[in-house]
């Protein structure tokens, strides 16, 4: 199995900056990192300033201000692969786009030292390449006209 290992260049698209609309609430993310960011509080005024963000960089910086909702810790991988589910909605050009990595492994190489979501210098848990894996099994599941289990 081949792997790639950085969201940038051509696989750019796999990467939570990459411009997509996301439905938050009531509001629109302009990426899924701004969607994710927003989503750490419960507080609308909160929310929108997230989402207000020029780039998802911003977005980053703001969501470590935010108050964070007591249940954070448990449901931020379900919220994440939601918000991935809706960039990558079946029969979109984005979902095109995952399907054509075939079966290569997706893994968020990085250097900023994010071991949660990515890999670096070898080292991480993947938990966005594992995500990514896991919607573009299922829109491969579903372009086949499988049943569901």
């Amino acid at each position: 199995m081949t792997a790639i290992t950085s969201f940038r260049g051509e696989h750019a698209f796999l990467s939570n900056f990459f411009p997509c609309s996301i439905p938050v609430g009531s509001f629109m993310a302009p990426s899924v990192e701004h969607a994710f960011q927003a989503l750490k509080s419960l507080g609308e005024e909160e929310v929108r300033w997230v989402l207000e963000a020029e780039t998802p960089t911003a977005a980053k910086r703001r969501g470590r201000r935010v108050t964070l909702r007591a249940d954070w810790a448990e449901v931020k991988l379900s919220l994440m692969e939601q918000a991935l589910r809706l960039k990558f909605a079946p029969d979109s050009e984005l979902a095109a786009m995952l399907l054509s990595t075939g079966d290569a492994e997706l893994i968020e190489g990085n250097s900023w030292n994010d071991r949660f979501w990515g890999v670096c210098r070898g080292a991480g848990q993947n938990h966005l390449g594992k995500l990514l894996m896991k919607v573009r099994a299922d829109l491969l599941e579903d372009s086949r006209g499988e049943p569901d289990a």
